[in-house]
């Protein structure tokens, strides 16, 4: 209940931090939303009701996307081309890490120290992410760059944003990949405890080498930027993804679930997820270069809802079995592939004003 107390308004407010860092400058959204995580992580840690801390999770939820959201925008703030991609993928390794390093850490404190640890550590961490943007983080959006918070251009904006084919298609084929790693994230226990035999402790089995994966598909991307055209790190990005998920079912059609056999494709499958995020984020952020923050909300709000499907819907119909699990990643990167698909059909187009490139 309390992880949908935060989901719910973390997947709405997606949708107003892009376009609030547009209206009032990157640096006092960042600021501000900190310190709002700040409060409501220590109110969460001292909560004595489920009431209240139902409550703070609200207020957590509505404050904690900004750095996924703002973040993007302010890379495209200050970079171009190939340096973008560089870091854009350092970017998109550490918002594609953390849900895969989350439940680890979160498991470990309220095992040693209870649940109000989870929080206390939050707060702490809410604080030194304060104090760095205070002295460190600069303005990125110039203020005669900026567009005033007018709700009905801003509803325009929303509908134009997201009436964007090509956008929805870039946007879209981010997502479903994410959603192939997503998936296994959301069907951990079932997936570790029931179908690989293993101990609560030992969630690492899946979520180390997820997460090397990600880090060193993140990695390849920011080292390939400029050496190799965007098409051609999709291109690999797709190769892995879609060889990796078919040699998972593959395996699991002729296998029982076994480690390390059962996560090394998921591994791999990380690695071209994490190779290509980077550049589908830059191909979508830059349909819409005058209003990045609101782009990357739209980016945002796609993400996040696609998670609460995969999470609700998805997992606990294909985690019964690993050759179910393995299906369903494998069509969810087909599914990305086609948004791909759709992309680049309409980016070529004649008259299109998007570009193709990065």
């Amino acid at each position: 209940q309390t992880l949908t107390a935060y989901l719910v308004p973390f997947a709405a407010m997606n949708l107003w931090h892009g376009a609030l860092s547009d209206a009032m400058g990157r640096r006092r959204v960042v600021i501000g939303s900190l310190v709002v995580l700040l409060i409501a992580s220590v109110g969460a840690a001292l909560a004595t009701s489920i009431e209240a801390l139902m409550g703070f999770r609200v207020i957590q939820g509505a404050a904690s996307g900004v750095g996924l959201v703002v973040g993007r925008a302010m890379v495209r703030d200050v970079y171009e081309g190939a340096q973008a991609q560089r870091v854009m993928a350092q970017v998109s390794a550490l918002f594609a890490i953390a849900p895969a390093v989350a439940p680890v850490i979160g498991g470990w404190l309220h095992e040693l120290f209870g649940w109000r640890s989870v929080f206390g550590f939050l707060a702490i961490l809410s604080t030194l992410l304060l104090v760095w943007s205070h002295l460190g983080l600069p303005e990125t959006l110039p203020a005669a760059q900026r567009h005033p918070l007018h709700l009905g251009r801003l509803l325009r904006s929303y509908l134009e944003t997201m009436t964007d084919g090509a956008f929805l298609a870039a946007a879209g084929a981010a997502t479903f990949n994410f959603l192939g790693v997503f998936l296994y994230i959301s069907s951990a226990p079932r997936f570790l405890l029931e179908h690989l035999q293993l101990r609560e402790t030992q969630f690492l089995w899946l979520f180390g080498p997820m997460t090397a994966g990600m880090m060193l598909g993140a990695a390849a991307s920011g080292h390939l930027a400029g050496r190799l055209s965007p098409m051609r790190t999709l291109g690999a990005g797709y190769l892995l993804m879609l060889g990796a998920a078919a040699a998972n079912g593959l395996f699991h059609a002729l296998h029982g679930a076994a480690v390390p056999w059962s996560v090394l494709p998921i591994a791999v499958y990380s690695f071209g997820m994490a190779l290509s995020m980077p550049t589908l984020t830059l191909l979508s952020l830059d349909l819409h270069p005058t209003r990045k923050g609101l782009a990357s909300s739209c980016q945002a709000f796609l993400l996040t809802t696609g998670n609460a499907v995969t999470a609700g819907v998805l997992a606990p119909l294909l985690n019964t079995t690993p050759l179910r699990l393995a299906i369903g990643q494998l069509s969810l990167a087909l599914v990305g592939l086609g948004f791909l698909g759709i992309f680049l059909h309409l980016s070529r187009r004649p008259t299109s004003r998007h570009p193709a490139t990065v």
